[in-house]
């Protein structure tokens, strides 16, 4: 039954986003014709008027697809909501910009400004409400998981903070008989694979696609290295090949030429923000504004990284390098909002100017550090085939305490399915972070365990 209703999701899904984008584009058609479609100087006829909606609405899609708007059941709610208040602003914003060109000169922003409130509050709605019917038109599945190991446990916490999609309802170790552990994951909608050999997760994995049985594997190194490599067609055995370079010339031409001219362009809005962040360092403590620190970027060069200081002076004067925790005493009061909206890397555009860093790649990592992952992770190298990065894919995805395996993994998916397109979606999810920090994963285990707790508590009560 469940596997029928599951056939539909995406009709579903589809059906509520043109739900939603029918409503939004009739609100601006409303506004435009009742504020904006006489008041410039040339009012267009009916296909004019028809092209702007249709601009409107094109808008529409391309923000909410950048921010994730569109992915109901997959976001959180409150997720779900931030992306498509953002999008909707960005959108009014971009708009009004577009009707002052038409209108040429700048037309009354009031209409779009009381719009975008109305926007707002429907979105709101929508949101609950699209959220709700969703649960209970799709429940949250019951799965088991199979693990070969105690890196599980952390997997099975970070799950269990989706209660609207998982219900991990049992585990069971791969050293248990096979039969046993086939007979298992039969009673249930689909099964985690965690950390197990490779050999046995091939045959589990043949196992649940023989069943129609939903398999949601924790990818090794290797499996994201296989995820970017191209098919070879020339002959009648299937190959697949992986480059392992890195990105091509033309793609590192493509991507310096990105990096320039967005830096450039970054810098005019970011001045004033930079400007005022020096000041406050400034008065605080009247210690230096900025400071550099020797880290690494592509084929394991040196360099020195731009930052404002956000740390007291002399933050690390017994000559240990450590990293920073979000609670560190080291971190000034006006360090602490720096780092929160992330203002305290702007001056790394200026390394993007230089050539030392791009606009999206891995973080840079300081060497002494890097030889510390190494010695646990050799394969943390591997993330120095591109340039590092002012944001990265593992920074609008991950929290302030992922793991580094974790981000390197995040790291080699970006590397692996590089593009443009890719660069400009995190660049966008980059400023959602900004303005939504999400919780760290300890802040989240403490709210799961409380829910875990009550629901106990509740069930001693019954």
């Amino acid at each position: 039954m469940n596997s029928k209703r599951d056939r539909y999701k995406r009709l579903i899904t589809f059906g509520a986003a043109m739900v939603l984008m029918a409503v939004l584009t009739g609100f601006f058609a409303y506004v435009w014709y009742k504020y904006y479609s006489e008041a410039i100087i040339l009012p267009y006829y009916r296909r004019g008027n028809w092209t702007l909606i249709g601009i409107y609405s094109l808008l529409i899609v391309l923000f909410f697809k950048a921010y994730g708007g569109f992915k109901l059941g997959y976001l959180k709610k409150t997720d779900m909501l931030f992306s498509q208040l953002i999008s909707m602003a960005c959108v009014n914003g971009v708009t009004y910009f577009l009707i002052s060109l038409i209108g040429r000169h700048f037309m009354d922003g009031i209409p779009l400004l009381l719009l975008t409130l109305v926007d707002f509050g429907f979105i709101a709605v929508w949101t609950v409400f699209t959220a709700k019917l969703f649960f209970m038109i799709y429940p949250p599945r019951r799965l088991i998981i199979l693990y070969g190991s105690h890196q599980a446990a952390a997997l099975v916490m970070k799950m269990s903070q989706r209660v609207d999609k998982y219900m991990i309802c049992e585990s069971v170790s791969i050293n248990e008989d096979s039969e046993t552990i086939k007979e298992l994951i039969l009673k249930y909608e689909g099964v985690i694979i965690c950390d197990i050999p490779a050999e046995q997760r091939n045959d589990y994995l043949k196992f649940c696609f023989e069943r129609s049985k939903r398999a949601y594997i924790a990818p090794k190194i290797s499996d994201i290295i296989i995820r970017g490599a191209d098919d070879i067609r020339l002959f009648d055995t299937p190959l697949l090949l992986c480059r392992n370079y890195g990105l091509d010339v033309e793609q590192r031409i493509l991507k310096r030429i990105f990096d320039i001219v967005f830096s450039l362009i970054a810098l005019i809005p970011a001045a004033p923000f930079m400007l005022i962040s020096a000041l406050a360092i400034k008065l605080y403590d009247g210690g230096p504004v900025l400071y550099k620190q020797k880290r690494l970027t592509i084929d394991d060069k040196e360099f020195y990284v731009y930052k404002f200081r956000s740390m007291i002076v002399n933050a690390e004067k017994d000559g240990k390098p450590r990293l920073a925790s979000e609670e560190d005493d080291r971190i000034t009061p006006v360090g602490k909002i720096l780092r929160k909206f992330r203002i305290d890397e702007f001056p790394q555009l200026l390394n993007i100017l230089k050539g030392d860093m791009s606009v999206v790649g891995p973080r840079p990592e300081r060497p002494e550090l890097a030889q510390e992952y190494e010695k646990e992770m050799p394969e943390f190298e591997f993330r120095l085939k591109v340039k590092a990065g002012l944001t990265g894919y593992a920074q609008v995805t991950g929290v302030y305490d992922t793991s580094p395996y974790d981000k390197l993994k995040m790291d080699l998916m970006y590397i692996e399915n590089f593009s443009i397109r890719l660069d400009l979606q995190i660049i966008l999810m980059t400023i959602k972070t900004m303005l939504f920090p999400p919780k760290t994963n300890a802040e989240t285990e403490e709210s799961v365990l409380g829910i875990h707790q009550s629901t106990g508590k509740e069930e001693n009560n019954k």
